[in-house]
């Protein structure tokens, strides 16, 4: 991955940053298969593309092409098909296992059952697409006629629940070779579309007011369930079982919650009345579908046009460039790189694998221990999250969740961004004047004066930035940004022309399987909130902590965000703790805003939160380091992103909320007080190691400063200068133990 170019004296150490990562269940195609594939996650990609801006076949040529959608679709069909297509590729994509034969064809009873199972998928399918043409030739459907309950029970249903539920067991006991298709893969596949194609049916008639009542047609629910599982079944594949446990843990909450004690007591749901309506809009596709089949998948696309150009190489080169000169140079390149990087692709761990393996091992050359290369990783990619203008999707879901306007949130999150940031540049910083590193040499480093001549390289980005701000939907901006990428190609020795425009739609297709899977499964925990009301129960229960101590209700809220968000992506994440705590939030009286970042901060700060830190996990994987600790050392890091949302109760000014002045003094504090608790934690004050005595003065300062009052600013510069003081003056020795009460002196 890393190269050094001496002919041309350019010394360029990134190359390959914009290659995808391969996970160790993705199939390695070839030949006829390769091509197939290519061509499905292709045509996913630039279908969403080409509905979320509202064209058509027939708008290019004025002719009518039977059989191909007229967009715009109606909404609801358009989640279920961008669902319905995710699970498809993901799962002849991704394998249920990571052990694959080399010369193992598929063969046996396994493959036997399968081609049983998949006849079943066939005549579910088979059976949907007939309901579509009887309803089309004006049958009229409802919940009540017995031979129309007969035909989706036995003739659709139960087809459709065998073959799902074998499919997804012999995934587990088949082995097939990486280059080829699996069996029991191809029969979810199929099933996914006999989901699919009931459901637009369905919902194309008066049925979709019936969801949640005796009236829903069982087909519904039967369609529900086998949807169900498959949402679970490939997220397991792409994100690992932590979000299923979750998931599982509320579905079985649903059936159970009638005999629960206290606040999580809730009324007995029937299966079909609760699987009827968790596949709408309360559920599995609300607001965290919502958000994946336009604004994420969007971006998803932008970062692969991206990634197609080779923009990825650019921003490392040019930020080793900017910043590898520095003391521990290369840590500080991966704060500036890895930010912007995740910013854009909207996941902590997976922006520490692409970045990582390059800042890593460069941060251990010049001197860091494993462990806290890993854990600056981590900590800077988690921070991508909540870098504005993008947020890793983040302030697309609370725009979508609140209904306030996503520039009011990207302008809000300016001041919290930077604070993380600077505690993050400031730690490291100490990190390696404690150690006494240097940085990188001039011959070790990309020209800066190169890179400067091509930054005409940040112009897609720049574009999104003024498009947004300029009122433009966030459709349109995403769009103009992605054009604007293929352009710049132009520019650059990776032109992309038809070929590479098609590998970016196939690129993007891949990409985007794992946010989807994960929004999709996120939208059942979310649709078993809202439709068992536990939700407004743990408002209530907050409420009454708020009694006692606002503080603690906050803290409990912590506690629970940074729970839920464990082992989860980001945006799933997000979606569930915002479904759970931010409600009883604003039933404290917090501003909507501030709750939501409250709770936003904490989950997207849950992948470097020990014990479950997705992130962390990911950068040990290629540090070497113990997980552990490097999950530990990176909370360290990542420690003042732990106050900052406190900061936003106590003083919304953090949030853009105030007068120019207040907005100012409050960031200008704040940023004074995030230095003084990275130099009280790291232990480095006035250039020297501090005792333990100046380093809790340092961080009682900051705490002071971070409060925003102004009674509280002033307490804490003049502690801080007290502290600051006797370090200079006094230089006391920062081996000296803490005294311990009845020790010896």
């Amino acid at each position: 991955m890393a190269s050094t170019d001496t002919d041309a004296g350019d010394h360029l150490i990134a190359e390959g940053v914009d290659e995808e990562p391969v996970e160790a269940n993705r199939r390695h195609f070839e030949g006829r298969a390769w091509w197939f594939i290519a061509t499905y996650a292709a045509l996913y990609a630039a279908f969403h593309m080409a509905a979320l801006n509202g064209l058509s076949i027939s708008d290019w040529t004025g002719v009518e092409v039977p059989f191909l959608p007229t967009f715009p679709l109606e909404t609801w069909n358009f989640r279920i098909v961008h669902i319905a297509g995710a699970l498809g590729l993901g799962f002849l994509l991704f394998a249920a296992r990571t052990d694959f034969p080399e010369d193992a064809r598929g063969g046996g009873w396994v493959a036997y059952a399968s081609y049983a199972l998949g006849a079943l998928a066939l005549f579910s399918a088979g059976v949907a697409v007939w309901f579509a043409l009887e309803i089309q030739g004006g049958l009229m459907w409802n919940g009540i006629d017995e031979t129309l309950k007969f035909r989706e029970t036995y003739l659709f249903g139960l087809p459709l629940l065998i073959a799902t539920a074998g499919a997804i067991a012999l995934g587990w006991g088949h082995r097939r070779a990486r280059s080829g298709f699996a069996a029991p893969d191809v029969v979810l596949a199929i099933c996914g579309v006999s989901v699919a194609i009931y459901l637009i049916t369905i919902y194309g008639t008066l049925m979709r007011n019936s969801t949640g009542t005796p009236f829903a047609p069982i087909g519904i629910s039967i369609a529900a369930v086998a949807g169900t599982a498959l949402i679970m079944e490939l997220t397991r594949r792409v994100a690992g079982m932590a979000l299923i446990v979750i998931a599982g843990i509320f579905l079985a909450y649903v059936f159970t919650g009638q005999y629960l004690p206290g606040f999580l007591n809730s009324p007995p749901i029937s299966w079909q009345r609760f699987f009827s309506q968790v596949y709408t809009d309360a559920g599995i596709l609300g607001p965290t579908t919502a958000v994946s089949s336009t604004y994420i998948i969007l971006f998803i696309i932008f970062a692969a046009f991206l990634q197609a150009s080779k923009v990825g190489d650019y921003f490392v080169n040019f930020a080793f460039a900017a910043a590898g000169r520095a003391r521990g140079g290369p840590a500080k390149v991966a704060i500036f790189a890895s930010g912007l990087m995740g910013m854009i692709n909207g996941t902590s761990a997976g922006n520490v694998v692409a970045t990582g393996s390059l800042t890593i091992p460069l941060m251990k050359k010049v001197g860091y221990h494993r462990k806290t290369a890993g854990a600056v990783e981590a900590a800077a990619s988690t921070g991508g999250q909540i870098m504005p203008p993008i947020m890793g999707a983040g302030a697309f879901i609370m725009a979508e969740i609140t209904g306030i306007p996503y520039t009011e949130i990207a302008v809000a999150a300016i001041i919290p961004a930077v604070l993380y940031f600077v505690s993050v540049y400031f730690m490291v910083d100490f990190e390696a004047a404690k150690l006494g590193m240097r940085g990188m040499r001039e011959d070790e480093l990309p020209k800066f004066n190169k890179m400067v001549r091509q930054v005409y390289l940040f112009i897609p980005i720049v574009i999104l930035i003024y498009a947004l701000f300029m009122g433009y939907s966030v459709i349109r901006a995403g769009t103009l940004a992605t054009v604007a990428a293929a352009v710049v190609s132009w520019l650059t020795p990776f032109r992309m022309g038809p070929r590479g425009i098609a590998k970016a739609f196939e690129l993007a297709g891949i990409m985007s399987i794992q946010i989807i899977a994960v929004c999709a499964c996120a939208g059942i925990i979310v649709g078993v909130i809202s439709l068992t009301g536990v939700g407004a129960r743990f408002s209530s229960l907050l409420l009454g902590i708020a009694e006692n101590s606002q503080l603690l209700a906050l803290f409990f809220a912590m506690c629970i965000s940074i729970l839920l968000g464990m082992g989860m992506p980001t945006t799933a994440a997000y979606a569930v703790a915002a479904s759970v705590v931010a409600p009883g939030l604003v039933q404290l009286g917090i501003p909507q805003l501030t709750a939501h970042f409250f709770v936003f901060y904490f989950a997207v700060l849950s992948a470097i939160t020990p014990p479950v830190a997705l992130a962390s996990y990911a950068a040990a994987g290629i540090s070497g380091a113990n997980p552990m600790e490097t999950s530990v050392a990176s909370f360290k890091i990542g420690i003042a992103a732990f106050i900052v949302p406190f900061m936003f109760f106590y003083n919304s000014a953090i949030l853009m909320d105030g007068t120019s002045f207040e907005v100012a003094r409050a960031g200008l504090t704040a940023v004074v007080g995030v230095f003084l608790l990275s130099s009280g934690v790291q232990g480095w004050v006035m250039g020297g190691r501090a005792a333990w005595f100046v380093r809790l003065g340092a961080v009682a300062a900051a705490l002071f400063m971070i409060e925003g009052g102004g009674l509280t600013d002033l307490i804490g510069v003049a502690l801080a200068v007290v502290m600051f003081g006797v370090q200079k003056v006094f230089r006391p020795d920062p081996t000296a133990p803490i005294p311990v009460r009845g020790t010896a002196d």
